[in-house]
């Protein structure tokens, strides 16, 4: 922890100094987040009979925030793990997972309301460059994925200005692995490759550098479902992006740009024919396949809590993609649209959408190409179903998804509920490939109903503590397109959670009443 105890230290330095001399401010904040689950059935349906899994994670976090006329700087540094998950008593070679979540600095360029800075066509220009988040709209194709333990982050570099009610952010970022003497090429593999790996002969074999292990000859995914980005282990090669917002009265105008690009690779193996073999993918090849994700959104809101008709609050979007996925695949006509609504009626809100995600027409689809709109890097978990049965690392359906649903809220002062109804189903069509099945058989596109209920409840002004119950009632199809099996897993998905979440703010000062 001497990171964190060095920001501590700062910190408490910095404030110290006297308020006439010291302009600059400071922040620290921590957060200690306990979530106790009891799965059966999350994310994939579970095997008949089988036992539920019940675990505790925790997130502990501590953030560092300096802010000066023209810099501003954040650190954030957080440990994750599972209770039990290390020994009572660990040695230096058990290792840690301390990390840096942020390390970034923002400096401004221009700000029309400095004198001192000369460079006037814009009225605020700033660049924001290291690990940070990026969080964009409702995150549903950019987001820091807060819900998982570990979060989400991005090392980049941003660009961002705003003139005349306008804002455009430009964004970079390139991965590489190690800047060891010796490297040559910028070929890149993710850093969470697998050390080691059975052999089809099960003998363990070390995985070298620059190579994935699949379950096949043909280079296949380790899981038979093709997995969207949230859930890969292929990082991104380099991305850019361009991001540009306006409000024009209550509705809120956002438009996004995102190209990202993935080493290329080659089917390979590694092993002996004593040892067995392991096949995978090589990324030694030149080049890069390059993908394309563009659209806009709409969102407002007219009318108000109290009044006749109540508030309502409105979105609207729409996205395609093109060019290669990571595989190399050609993208046609991939898209992502939806829409929704929420009526506000005093403490309590209603309100039906609808979203489809495009996916592989089984019947048009042709090889080398490839239908499937992956929804990027965004919180999936907020928008299809809080199980994670979609676009994360549990696998998605080749056919893409339909979604209808219905949201409840109630938001008292400290205690806020919600209840959500989901309708799932494939947007394409979809072949039965069962031994048992006909010829050109399809299955049912409907896969299946999830509710999810959720209470939270406001303990002090740093605490929280939510409580979830989610069910899913899934079908043979949602089976066969996410296992590939049929009749063999329990069709009836449960899943039970209940979180503390202390935020506390180190430099908080509660207020004092003054005595008249």
């Amino acid at each position: 922890m001497k990171l964190s105890l060095l920001a501590i230290g700062v910190t408490l330095a910095g404030c110290t100094l006297p308020a006439t001399t010291a302009r600059a401010q400071f922040s620290l904040t921590g957060q200690v987040r306990t979530r106790t689950e009891v799965r059966d059935g999350l994310g994939n349906l579970a095997p008949k009979d089988s036992k539920a899994a019940v675990f505790t994670s925790q997130r502990t976090r501590l953030t560092f925030g300096y802010k000066w006329d023209r810099v501003q700087f954040q650190t954030a540094v957080q440990d994750v793990r599972v209770w039990g998950q290390d020994a009572a008593t660990i040695n230096h070679a058990d290792g840690n997972r301390l990390m840096v979540h942020e390390a970034w600095a923002e400096i401004t360029l221009a700000n029309s309301a400095d004198t001192t800075i000369k460079f006037k066509p814009i009225q605020n220009l700033s660049l924001k460059i290291g690990r940070q988040e990026l969080v964009y709209d409702d995150v549903r194709l950019l987001g820091n994925l807060d819900w998982l333990q570990q979060g989400r982050r991005f090392d980049a570099a941003l660009l961002k200005a705003q003139h005349l009610g306008w804002a455009l952010d430009l964004g970079a970022g390139m991965n590489q692995n190690t800047d060891a003497f010796g490297t040559v090429g910028t070929y890149y593999t993710a850093g969470n490759a697998p050390a080691s790996a059975l052999s089809t002969k099960n003998v363990t074999l070390a995985i070298p550098s620059g190579f994935l292990p699949t379950s096949g000859k043909g280079g296949a995914p380790v899981l038979a479902t093709p997995l969207s980005t949230n859930g890969q282990n292929q990082q991104f090669k380099s991305f850019q992006m361009a991001y540009l917002t306006r409000k024009f009265n209550q509705t809120k105008f956002s438009a996004l740009f995102f190209k990202d690009d993935f080493q290329k690779y080659r089917i390979d193996s590694i092993g002996s024919a004593a040892a067995g073999y392991v096949y995978g993918r090589r990324y030694d090849v030149s080049g890069v396949n390059s993908r394309v994700t563009y659209g806009a959104m709409l969102t407002g809101q007219f009318g108000n809590a109290s009044s006749k008709i109540g508030k309502v609050q409105w979105q609207a979007f729409a996205y395609g993609q093109s060019g290669k996925d990571r595989d190399g695949l050609k993208l046609k006509k991939a898209y992502h649209y939806g829409a929704n609504f929420m009526v506000q009626k005093g403490l309590f809100s209603v309100g039906p959408g609808y979203e489809v995600l495009s996916g592989n027409n089984a019947e048009t689809i042709k090889a080398g190409e490839t239908g499937r709109f992956d929804p990027l890097y965004g919180t999936p978990h907020k928008h299809w179903g809080y199980m994670d049965y979609f676009y994360v690392g549990t696998g998605s359906p080749a056919g893409g998804l339909k979604d209808a649903f219905l949201k409840f809220k109630y938001a008292g002062n400290r205690l806020t509920t919600t209840l959500d109804a989901h309708y799932f189903a494939l947007a394409s069509p979809t072949y039965n490939k069962l031994p048992d099945a006909a010829s050109g058989a399809k299955v049912d596109p409907k896969l299946g109903m999830e509710y999810d209920f959720t209470a939270t409840y406001l303990l002090n002004k740093f605490t929280t503590l939510e409580f979830g119950y989610s069910l899913m009632q899934g079908t043979n199809s949602l089976e066969y397109v996410k296992q590939g099996t049929m009749n063999q897993r329990d069709h009836l998905g449960k899943w039970a959670y209940l979180m503390i979440n202390i935020r506390p703010d180190f430099f908080y000062t509660k207020p004092v009443a003054i005595k008249q």
